[in-house]
């Protein structure tokens, strides 16, 4: 049944670019989709939750609200697209449906044009047909992949700081962005994306962090910053990935971290901690390439996937 809806709503949506009239009744839609007339109701009713009929008439509706609310068209034009024949009978149609004439509806340039809709498919600007997703898509997919490549590349960034001499580690970057870090270096950076994933560990499991005070030197021996990242990381990762099976982004708790404590949501969360790191990864790029060490690139995200890390 689900392979007739897809293709009636295929047909339904090829005659939204075209003229609002085409295939109409529903003996020529059962024919395009090659069933009889009882069998294509039946069918297309059990999926849909409403008629062809119906369901072709609301997404027409759909429509014509969307071209009121963005178009200089006059209300009859939008009538008869919509396959109504008068004037009249367009205006009493959309009254039953929105509530209110189509020259007040045009009015407010703000309103929704969605229609309750038990399938879910809903017209899409500009000629088109949206349909909702076959299954629950958890899938902040992409957003793990990056976290993964995040951890993945503060290691290796850790590794390249282990090259160096003391001196290189801890001399200035000149640039840098007001109200993010002070004073920093490659050592400074290291280790605040680091901490950085220490602090939101304990802040999602309600532990006691100490934010390390700004304007202190920081002092760590980069085989510190190689153990913690190696526990940090691993298990910031692992976090992500069970809020992203058990599809709990959205959810909010509470950084008891902060001063006074605030809530934030997952998925907030991380991608707090994923657009700060670009910034300080970006700046470490820069700088290990004036050390004279080249080889991480720009940090490339494919060149991770190549080696599949």
């Amino acid at each position: 049944m689900a392979d007739v809806f897809e293709e009636f709503v295929a047909v339904v949506a090829e005659g939204m670019a075209g003229p609002g009239t085409a295939v109409v009744n529903g003996a020529g839609l059962a024919g395009r989709v090659h069933l009889s007339r009882f069998h294509f109701d039946r069918v297309i009713g059990a999926v849909a939750g409403e008629s062809p009929f119906a369901f072709r008439r609301r997404v027409l509706l759909e429509r014509a609200a969307y071209r009121l609310l963005v178009e200089q068209v006059a209300v009859l034009d939008v009538a008869v697209e919509a396959g109504y024949g008068s004037h009249e009978a367009f205006t009493r149609a959309f009254a039953r449906a929105y509530g209110m004439s189509p020259r007040e509806w045009r009015r407010e340039a703000s309103r929704v044009f969605f229609l309750t809709a038990p399938s879910g498919v809903h017209f899409q600007p500009p000629a088109g047909l949206r349909l909702p997703a076959r299954r629950e898509v958890r899938g902040m997919d992409v957003l793990v992949r990056m976290v993964e490549h995040h951890v993945w590349l503060t290691g290796e960034m850790i590794e390249r700081g282990a090259r160096l001499d003391a001196a290189a580690l801890d001399r200035p970057i000149e640039l840098s962005v007001e109200g993010i870090d002070d004073d920093i270096s490659i050592r400074y950076l290291l280790d605040r994306l680091v901490w950085q994933e220490e602090m939101w560990l304990a802040s999602v499991e309600d532990r006691p962090f100490q934010v390390p005070e700004c304007g202190r030197p920081v002092v760590t021996p980069i085989s510190e910053l190689r153990e913690r990242h190696a526990i940090a990381g691993s298990r910031f990762v692992a976090l992500v990935n069970q809020l992203n099976e058990e599809g709990r982004f959205d959810e909010s708790f509470v950084d008891t971290t902060c001063e006074p404590p605030r809530v934030f949501t997952y998925g907030g969360m991380v991608a707090h901690v994923l657009t700060f790191a670009a910034h300080r990864r970006s700046l470490l790029i820069g700088a290990f390439y004036t050390a004279g060490i080249t080889d991480l690139g720009f940090g490339d995200p494919m060149h991770y996937v190549a080696e599949g890390k």
